[in-house]
């Protein structure tokens, strides 16, 4: 008898951070970015809009795959208050962000959409998934940040860094600076939730061992160890 086929994982993200949380975590998956509008809908929860993205993100990246296949998407915002900060506009927009930010504690929310489509199965371009084939949930984490110095976020405004992050900082780079406390899950604010993310895969019966993987070129000669 035949074995199973084993999945295809595909991250609907063209962020290199998310793609690097899933690489050191052990996954191989191929990356296929989805254009989605990201507009805010009128009386829409920032909740309900990370969650609504990472949905539509993973629907529109698993377009016209046929299954065997798991499709990852994901959203990320930075929450103070009621406001919702995405990536800046421009610099002056990320200075704006960054002066909300200073000597505060903010949200930061990601929602994380998993679907799953069987062998053969295929998404049209704009079909709803089958019943029970799309699961989602939202990771939050509370970050607190020092007073800053109008010297310290022009010098970080300056440095490029916050120009495509969602509330204009990255807490893996140069961000991190500012960063006095964090409470809840460090990978939601890079931008991907990984013990999340693998509880859900796990709740829809999806294993490592069930996900295919790239075979590795072998080694020529032994590395030396610096």
């Amino acid at each position: 008898m035949p074995s199973a086929r084993k999945a295809r994982l595909i991250l609907a993200s063209a962020s290199p951070r998310r793609a690097e949380i899933l690489r050191d975590a052990g996954f191989e998956f191929e990356v296929r970015p989805s254009a989605v509008d990201e507009a805010v809908r009128r009386r829409e929860s920032p909740i309900a809009h990370v969650e609504r993205l990472a949905r539509e993100k993973a629907c529109a990246a698993a377009s016209g795959t046929a299954g065997p296949a798991v499709v990852i998407g994901a959203d990320t915002v930075v929450v103070m208050g009621r406001e919702i900060l995405g990536k800046p506009a421009s610099r002056d927009d990320a200075r704006r962000m960054l002066r909300l930010l200073s000597g505060r504690t903010h949200r930061v929310l990601t929602g994380v959409a998993v679907l799953r489509l069987k062998s053969g199965e295929r998404l049209t371009n704009g079909g709803e998934p089958r019943r029970g084939a799309l699961r989602s949930d939202v990771e939050a984490t509370h970050v607190t940040f020092a007073p800053l110095s109008k010297k310290e976020f022009e010098a970080y405004v300056a440095s490029g860094e916050p120009d495509d992050k969602a509330g204009a900082y990255a807490i893996q780079g140069r961000g991190g600076r500012f960063v006095t406390r964090i409470e809840g899950c460090y990978f939601n604010v890079v931008g991907l939730p990984l013990a999340r993310l693998c509880r859900m895969l796990l709740e829809m019966g999806i294993r490592e061992g069930g996900l295919r993987h790239k075979r590795r070129p072998e080694a020529q000669g032994r590395r030396r160890k610096n």
